[in-house]
């Protein structure tokens, strides 16, 4: 089990909900099982968002492992030059 917490972009769309636990292995699995659970944050979540896991940020790393008891932190992706 994994505990997710969401910026507050994000929170909006889980119908101001912050914190999830979910049992995810994966970046990918974490963000399927968000997207099932609330619909209206699925386009955010396929558009891509940054992900923290125990504060380490990882970007494109949709296959990275998320250990048990990880918190993951999921925040909209920041545009930048």
């Amino acid at each position: 089990m994994v505990e997710v917490r969401l910026g507050a972009t994000l929170r909006s769309k889980a119908g101001g909900r912050e914190t999830f636990e979910v049992e995810a292995g994966t970046i990918m699995q974490v963000l399927r099982q968000l997207g099932e659970r609330y619909p209206e944050l699925k386009p955010i979540l396929d558009k891509g968002v940054a992900v923290a896991i125990d504060g380490r940020l990882y970007r494109n790393a949709q296959l990275q492992k998320v250990p048990e008891g990880a918190e993951v932190y999921l925040m909209p992706r920041v545009a930048g030059g």
